[in-house]
């Protein structure tokens, strides 16, 4: 009897645990064995950026659920110490944020180990909390990515929305995403700046409505390694916060002569 009571004792412990199961009703080993892209993104910032750039950067982290987060760098750092700090953090994409004269922000985006990566001067910078918008997303679910067409008629913008995907897009049964889509990102081109939007797809799938948060990116520069390299395209078109600053105060100064 007591090698019986042995037998059942055995069976019972060789039996495989429980299964844990998220919302979405999939048991989470089968769910670890299907995500087969690990692409993370760091997203982080240098010291010096205004409260209101903070808030966009972890507006950024909310949307991305395959995002990490660090300690904001030094502005003496080198942005080269950017690929360390992803490679310890096994991140493949960075989005960094830094601030000058307390007025200008600028934001990269990178691939990482060996790039491309590019350069924006972000404006017309405006905050989920800030808008208080009607739309509304669950946190973690998929977004769907949508790009104006003016984005495959030229290599450098062709080159950025690869570069948008990668980073924007939640892989495939991420563990802390959702297995839904209830909401898009939407990139338009117009005046020769990319406009960032994030809408809510309402039930009937036919509505959208806004979420926030609301930017512009300007680019700069588009590089052949990570955070610097080479120089692949330089906009034409961009004009430093400075010189705009200075026209400005040129226009002011010629009309009060008038």
């Amino acid at each position: 009897e007591s090698k019986k009571g042995k037998k059942r004792k055995r069976e019972t412990d060789t039996k495989d645990p429980p299964l844990l199961v998220i919302e979405d009703g999939e048991p989470l080993d089968k769910k670890a064995k299907k995500w087969k892209n690990k692409t993370r993104v760091l997203v982080l910032c240098a010291r010096g950026v205004t409260y209101r750039s903070r808030h966009l950067m972890n507006d950024i982290k909310t949307l991305l659920p395959h995002s990490r987060s660090d300690n904001k760098l030094d502005r003496k750092d080198d942005l080269s110490s950017l690929v360390e700090l992803c490679e310890m953090k096994n991140c493949t994409k960075c989005i960094f944020f830094e601030m000058r004269k307390r007025k200008d922000l600028y934001m990269w985006i990178s691939h990482l180990p060996n790039g491309p990566s590019a350069k924006f001067l972000v404006e017309n910078v405006h905050t989920m909390n800030e808008l208080k918008l009607t739309g509304n997303c669950l946190l973690g679910s998929r977004p769907l990515l949508s790009f104006d067409p003016s984005f495959t008629g030229s290599p450098h913008y062709s080159l950025l929305k690869e570069l948008f995907i990668k980073i924007f897009s939640t892989p495939y049964y991420h563990p802390k995403s959702k297995p839904f889509i209830d909401h898009m990102f939407h990139f338009g081109l117009l005046d020769n700046h990319i406009w960032f939007r994030n809408y809510q797809i309402v039930d009937d799938g036919k509505t959208l409505t806004e979420i926030g948060p609301r930017f512009t990116l300007n680019l700069i520069k588009i590089f052949s390694g990570s955070f610097g390299g080479a120089t692949l395209y330089q906009n034409p078109h961009y004009q430093t916060p400075n010189a705009y600053r200075r026209t400005i105060k040129l226009m002011m100064a010629q009309k009060q002569d008038k």
